[in-house]
């Protein structure tokens, strides 16, 4: 996705999006991926139980400049040595999201293991995730709370800070648990490309071309992204339950509160469609619905599409 910010005063604790009592995506209580690689402070492995995003600093670049931020002093603030530089302690919210993430995960784990071995008769070897708080470092350069969740193709890891939730609910409008799962399972979706070879690709073909035609391949790898993660919505619903009604629109509206167009109005600019990196609203919320509805990996091709 490669979109985030930390538009907060301080470093207060997250504030877990959550809708009316008894309509909450069924999370707690299930099995977690043993794939996070917890880099917050105090922090070790999330308990298992029983760059665009991929897109690297041309994604946090762009990221800082829709929302208003600037991001070059926390990318000057990254700990080379793979660490956070983050000081503050992990909060109840805190552990709850990052249990919330690791129970995501372990479903696009299951998910992507099973479409894998129906539609492609390979082996999805999954990623892993890697939270962090405040900032750390990566092969596609700094990663920090401005950056936003994004995928890294050079290690083959997820990145999130879950502070990143608080700004998707409280300053991009995107709230609820499922909106969260959609922000997962749409970086996850990057990774899903990188196994099938697609996203290596793509990003040969960027670095050789001009920016206007590198942007309109990034949009294509994103919008492809969204596509992935509604058939990850669509098996997960059937293969866990977990899914309740109103979280397709919740995933639907954080599609649509991160189109490239909503972001550049918000942030007080023209809309420029050249410089577009993920897509519009409409075509991302279209994108997901497509991937929901199909349930087939064939449905996603965005790159064959003649309409985006």
């Amino acid at each position: 996705m490669g979109a985030g910010s930390t538009l907060r005063d301080g470093p207060p604790a997250l504030i877990w999006p959550q809708r009316h009592r008894g309509q909450d995506m069924k999370w707690q209580g299930r099995r977690g991926s043993r794939n996070i690689e917890d880099r917050r402070r105090g922090g070790g492995r999330i308990s298992g139980g029983a760059g665009a995003g991929g897109l690297g600093l041309l994604a946090i670049v762009v990221v800082g400049y829709f929302l208003g931020i600037d991001v070059t002093p926390l990318l000057q603030a990254v700990d080379q040595g793979g660490g956070t530089t983050g000081s503050a302690e992990l909060t109840e919210a805190d552990r709850q999201a990052g249990e919330f993430v690791s129970v995501t995960l372990a479903d696009t784990e299951e998910v992507w293991a099973d479409v894998f071995a129906r539609q492609t008769n390979a082996t999805y070897t999954p990623p892993r995730l890697v939270l962090f708080k405040g900032a750390t470092s990566s092969p596609c350069g700094g990663a920090s709370a401005a950056t936003g969740p994004f995928y890294c193709p050079s290690d083959g890891k997820a990145y999130l800070d879950t502070g990143f939730f608080v700004t998707l609910s409280r300053q991009l409008g995107a709230r609820g648990d499922f909106a969260a799962a959609y922000v997962v399972a749409h970086e996850i979706a990057h990774h899903v490309q990188n196994e099938l070879g697609i996203l290596g690709q793509a990003n040969q073909l960027r670095a050789r071309s001009d920016e206007a035609e590198s942007n309109a391949i990034s949009v294509r790898i994103e919008l492809q992204a969204d596509c992935l993660a509604g058939i990850w919505a669509r098996q997960a619903a059937g293969r866990f339950g977990s899914i309740e009604p109103g979280d397709i629109d919740e995933a639907m509206n954080a599609a649509a509160r991160i189109g490239d167009d909503m972001l550049q109005r918000n942030a007080g600019q023209v809309v420029q469609p050249h410089t577009f990196t993920h897509g519009t609203s409409a075509q991302r919320q279209r994108w997901f619905a497509r991937g929901h509805d199909s349930g087939q990996l064939g449905a996603c091709d965005t790159f064959a599409a003649a309409r985006l």
